[in-house]
């Protein structure tokens, strides 16, 4: 061939080449794009399909099979498929079918992805974290996270079964497909609630299915609305944890007790679907009746006891036992004990009962000021030494005092005292008996006559120890109980000021503000027989208070009446020391 001829067929195979790919350009039939083509027959499962290429090629029937289905295809049918090569080794146009479904579906997912649309899928398989996921030909992943509202234990009655997903993400490049099957449900969820909040009315008896369990209550789903059922509503009888009662996934029947439209939010009762056991429970459970009851729980202030189902009636600590002050309710009474309790005090409207376990108690000091009188002369052992006496055992628990200045007639209270220790049995005549304040006082020098020249015993000092009525004398705190102080004046005198005369300001009426061996100064407001001296903060101030309006009150110095008040309770205190 010469080199014309061999130039003219260069140019011919270019001019066919270039015009070949431009027939491909107008066909659309560039590598990478799906293309139509017409099955032209079937051989050995493999689909023989003519795209308008030199030659044909060649695709499994196995690509064509949709959901494990044997596919029906025939010579002639149109079919898209995905252009790989326009050529191999062979000669042969590559095609793919499932590439073709999956460019499809790609473009057809991207667009409800788009505008939010749902799509259908079918879970068909588990991997590391969650699921995959046939959406329309394309494959997707499913999270774990994303399968249901509420973790699952078994997600086998979820597996190849047609349902709607969200698609939450879409990466074309990498091939990830993620979709949720969660948001799905929350948004039909969303949907249900709204309706039911609609139709949510205070004193609605509705079912629920306990969603979780907190201290102080449970939360109860409605059916895609929560509300919350708060312990104290769960019975009419003590709770004192949700668990008692169920758990987690029970279905159970509440009311709505309330419901704020503003909030959404919803409390819930179970209670009020039982009667009421407080209903004319005034009417049973009067001031002064008895009944026998089971501690259900102790508290440092007292002890509950459970009357009957649903009425509980509260033992404060000062009402358990006549002798035992002081001392925590567990160290009187266990839970689950049978006990004797009489009402005290009934408001059915607030659910409260006062009960008291030792007025169903012989009152030992009672007992005692019916068997014993002023002088009597007793003997028992010493249970207990403090700075301002001796307390004696007299019996059913009770001790009586014998106040240092009652020990010795020649010898000071502070240095008799040292001559004792607990243990001791003694010997003492009763000096007084107060069962109101449940005290009894004792003295051990009145066993014998005052000797001659000794210093008057502190309850004859009215004159002798200088102590009379009217007049401010300065006291030591030596005991301290809720009803006032107790203190010791001059020559061991000793005196009581009331809870009322602690101050003129009720908020500072409280006797726990002392403290023992605090000093104060004091007016003395009563003598009696007996040598027992009354005192007065209260009275002192007011007096304190007339003599300095008295004094002051027209002063032109522009201060204050607190001012001159304060400065006048100032030169008073000096004066006292």
């Amino acid at each position: 061939m010469n080199a014309k001829a061999a130039a003219n067929e260069a140019f011919e195979i270019e001019d066919f080449a270039s015009l070949f790919e431009e027939s491909l350009e107008k066909h659309d039939l560039a590598e990478g794009n799906v293309i139509e083509g017409v099955v032209v027959g079937i051989e050995n499962d493999l689909v023989i399909i003519d795209v308008g290429l030199k030659s044909d090629g060649r695709v499994p029937l196995k690509e064509f099979a949709r959901n494990g289905e044997i596919p029906e295809l025939k010579a002639g049918d149109k079919v898209e498929v995905f252009l790989e090569r326009v050529e191999n080794k062979n000669g042969e146009a590559v095609l793919s079918r499932e590439k073709a479904l999956r460019e499809e579906a790609w473009e057809r997912l991207e667009k409800m992805c788009a505008s939010g649309e749902h799509v259908d899928g079918t879970i068909f398989g588990r991997v590391k974290g969650g699921f995959t996921v046939d959406v329309q030909g394309a494959v997707a992943f499913l999270p774990g996270s994303q399968v249901d509202i509420r973790p699952i234990r078994d997600a086998a009655p979820l597996m190849h079964v047609a349902q709607p997903f969200q698609i939450l993400k879409m990466d074309r490049k990498r091939g990830n497909i993620v979709v949720s099957r969660r948001a799905v449900l929350e948004e039909s969820r969303q949907e249900a609630r709204d309706e039911i909040l609609t139709k949510i009315v205070e004193g609605q008896v509705l079912d629920g299915i306990v969603k979780n369990i907190t201290d102080y209550g449970a939360f109860v789903d409605m059916g895609g609305v929560d509300g919350l059922l708060h312990v104290t509503d769960i019975s009419w009888k003590r709770i004192n944890h949700p668990s008692q009662v169920f758990a987690v996934g029970d279905t159970i029947k509440v009311i709505v007790t309330r419901f704020d439209n503003d909030t959404k939010r919803i409390s819930l009762g179970m209670k009020q679907l039982e009667k009421n056991p407080w209903d004319g429970a005034e009417t049973i459970y009067h001031s002064g009746a008895k009944f026998t009851g089971r501690i259900s729980n102790i508290t440092d202030y007292g002890a509950f006891v459970e009357l009957e189902t649903g009425i509980e009636g509260l033992v404060h600590v000062s009402e358990m036992s006549w002798t035992k002050k002081n001392v925590h309710p567990s160290k009187i009474v266990a839970i689950g004990q049978e006990v004797n309790v009489q009402v005290l005090d009934v408001d059915a409207s607030k659910h409260r009962i006062s009960l008291g376990i030792k007025q169903c108690e012989e009152n030992p000091w009672v007992a005692f000021a019916a068997s014993h009188v002023d002088g009597d002369v007793i003997e028992g052992e010493i249970r207990n030494i403090t700075e301002f006496g001796l307390f004696v055992a007299l019996g059913n628990n009770i001790d009586g005092l014998v106040h240092h200045s009652d020990i010795r007639w020649d010898e000071s209270g502070e240095a008799a005292i040292k001559d004792f220790k607990k243990g001791d049995v003694v010997k003492a005549k009763i000096l007084a008996i107060d069962v109101e304040k449940e005290r009894v006082s004792l003295g051990i020098k009145q066993m014998s006559e005052k000797p001659e020249g000794a210093d008057a015993p502190a309850a004859a000092t009215t004159a002798t120890g200088g102590v009379r009525k009217g007049a401010v004398a300065t006291c030591t705190v030596t005991a301290i109980s809720k009803d006032g102080v107790e203190v010791e004046l001059q020559d061991e005198v000793v005196g009581f000021i009331k809870r009322a005369d602690l101050s003129r300001e009720r908020e500072d009426q409280r006797p726990e503000r002392f403290a023992v061996g605090e000093r104060m100064d004091a007016k003395v407001v009563s003598v009696d027989k007996a040598g027992k001296v009354t005192l007065s903060i209260k009275a002192l101030e007011i007096e304190q208070h007339k003599q300095a309006v008295a004094e002051y009150g027209s002063s032109d110095s522009g201060a204050s009446l607190g001012d001159i008040l304060g400065a006048a309770l100032s030169e008073a205190g000096k004066k006292a020391k």
